[in-house]
């Protein structure tokens, strides 16, 4: 399915198309308030093809530095006009949204611009609804309150004061998120006691900056895997970008583990993103209902060992608070 791509291309093309009419607009502006801008430009695109002209016929550095004096003297006309009429000295200069690729979704060297892949990944989202859950669940939507005050079980604390506790060690994750320090987050504890919302909020965060954030349940990753070894077609279009992206991201969020079905496959293929997102230096969250001991049982040592040895764990308890908030 190449439409994902068509729309990403076309939504770059589209960004490009109007960056181009605003600086005409621009121009056409500047031009008729201030008609020496017209001269201007005029003169320095004829110095240009001049330049380019004596440079063939005399290629030597003194040549070159003498035209390049000249531009820069006609430029700098141009921009202390400009100044002096309360226009930005690069007012008349093309403008993108991202610096790094300048719109085209392409770096120099032919890699993918962050800005394609996250507008990739935005198309992902679109389709598996995660742009709407990440609206309703974010920091700003986190009330600690829900959380009892009161001690629980055999914790020694309360709800709260651990998801205080939590809260904390989330925020050093987000600020040294661009560090390389194999910092990973391992959430665990019974349904209901925050997990998914404060993995929407991370993803909503680190979205808002910029940054590629996938975010899969155990049961969509297992199909992603299943569809890219079994079934025709499953190393194309979407199923590809899918896949791929579980490596690219900058964070990858696995909700639910333990509920899919575990077999020699999934278990090779889950320590093989978990394993190269590591070598990589990408960030993995995971969340999950099992406890310590039920993850070693269901998975082979060398995940649990990766996933205790790379991973900060976290343990969420308390009442339900899917129950409690329902009454």
């Amino acid at each position: 399915m190449t439409s994902i791509y068509d729309q990403v291309e076309k939504d770059l093309e589209a960004r490009r198309d109007k960056h181009a009419r605003e600086k005409a607009r621009r121009r056409e502006e500047v031009y008729q308030a201030l008609p020496q801008i017209r001269d201007l430009d005029q003169n320095i695109r004829a110095l240009g093809f001049e330049a380019a002209r004596r440079i063939l016929e005399d290629p030597g550095p003194e040549e070159a530095r003498l035209v390049q004096g000249e531009l820069e003297s006609l430029k700098a006309m141009k921009e202390a006009i400009l100044l002096s009429q309360g226009y930005p000295k690069d007012y008349l200069e093309d403008h993108h949204d991202c610096p790094y690729c300048q719109d085209k979704g392409y770096l120099e060297d032919g890699s993918r611009c962050s800005c394609y892949k996250q507008k990739l990944a935005d198309q992902l989202y679109k389709m598996s609804n995660m742009e709407e859950m990440i609206k309703k669940e974010n920091f700003a939507t986190f009330d600690l309150t829900i959380f009892s005050d009161l001690p629980f079980g055999d914790e020694g604390q309360s709800p709260r004061d651990n998801m205080r506790a939590i809260l904390d060690t989330v925020k050093i994750f987000l600020d040294s998120f661009p560090e390389k320090n194999d910092m990973n987050l391992l959430f665990y504890g019974a349904t209901g006691q925050g997990k998914t919302f404060l993995s929407n909020a991370i993803a909503r965060e680190l979205l808002d900056r910029n940054y590629l954030v996938i975010y899969q349940t155990a049961f969509t990753l297992l199909d992603i895997l299943e569809r890219r070894k079994f079934h025709e077609g499953g190393k194309d279009g979407a199923n590809a970008l899918q896949y791929d992206l579980l490596f690219e991201s900058d964070l990858l969020i696995i909700d639910d583990l333990g509920t899919e079905l575990s077999n020699r496959f999934t278990q090779g293929e889950i320590f093989n993103i978990i394993n190269t997102r590591l070598i990589r230096g990408k960030k993995t969250l995971i969340s999950t209902n099992l406890n310590p001991g039920e993850i070693s049982q269901a998975y082979s040592d060398r995940i649990f060992s990766r996933v205790f040895e790379k991973f900060v764990p976290m343990k969420f308890f308390g009442p339900d608070l899917r129950w409690e908030n329902s009454h």
